[in-house]
């Protein structure tokens, strides 16, 4: 008897707390709308003058545009931007992960503030930000794009494997610990095995990510196609800003295919 009682208070108190959260959601929505004066009205219109926009003025893509040698210069500097800022950002953000989590830290004292601050910092500014301020530091050009997205990379692939190292079992590392390994050894011997499957996917997971970026940096002058995306948009050539909109679509699909692939091979 005490127990069905028992449940049924358990019941009644997960239905309150939906409840709750969902006034609490709808009465947020509704402030928000009200704050920014957003008119739901305007929304039965939209999809009608999007398509009479496309139409217009989007139909047909210039396609020959985006078969020029300096447009496909560009590709390819995108290609090579988003591989170099992954590549790099991967390779650091493993021993900065491994300075950041609480659990096995090599300089708890110093090394993790000092790595979750940078983490910290690197994921709080948009990478369109971080290129803004690399260009005004070294100019215009991929330079500023490549360091640009190394930091958005940092921030993102390290905050991931730190988590995943905070959530490994504690055994083996002690294990390694006891047979007076150091601290680089823990972490090989004790840490990696672990977490070494989770951080191939977020590895992959990022350079999804980072490619993304990397087709828009160039609107700030940080090299790519997205300085091209940016020179037809200010001239308001829309059917070549529709050519490239596509190309970056057919693109990120590409990745997105080749990410699979990796993730299916890697994970068997």
């Amino acid at each position: 008897m005490i127990a069905s009682v028992s449940v049924v208070r358990a019941r009644q108190l997960r239905l309150l707390s939906r409840f709750t959260v969902l006034l609490l959601s709808g009465v947020g929505l509704w402030m928000s709308l009200n704050y920014l004066n957003v008119h739901v009205e305007r929304f039965e219109q939209l999809f009608q003058r999007l398509g009479v926009l496309f139409a217009n003025r989007y139909y047909p893509p210039d396609l020959e545009y985006i078969t020029r040698p300096g447009f496909l210069k560009s590709v390819l500097e995108t290609i090579h931007m988003a591989f170099l800022a992954a590549l790099i950002g991967l390779l650091v953000s493993a021993p900065l992960a491994w300075l950041a989590s609480f659990n096995v830290s090599p300089f708890p004292k110093m090394g993790y503030p000092l790595a979750r601050l940078l983490i910290t910092t690197s994921r709080a500014i948009h990478e369109m930000i971080w290129a803004i301020i690399f260009v005004m530091i070294v100019g215009y050009g991929v330079l500023a794009g490549v360091i640009a997205l190394t930091l958005s990379c940092i921030g993102f692939s390290a905050k991931l494997f730190a988590e995943e190292i905070e959530s490994i079992a504690p055994g083996p590392v002690e294990a390694v610990k006891a047979s007076g390994a150091s601290p680089l050894g823990v972490f090989l011997f004790g840490v990696l095995p672990q977490v070494k499957t989770a951080w191939i996917g977020i590895s992959i997971y990022t350079w999804d990510v980072v490619f993304r970026a990397s087709t828009v940096v160039g609107f700030v002058g940080a090299g790519g196609m997205g300085w091209y995306l940016r020179r037809a948009a200010d001239q308001l050539q829309s059917d070549r800003v529709a050519a490239i909109v596509l190309l970056i679509v057919a693109l990120v699909a590409c990745s997105e295919l080749f990410s699979f692939y990796a993730r299916k091979r890697f994970h068997g």
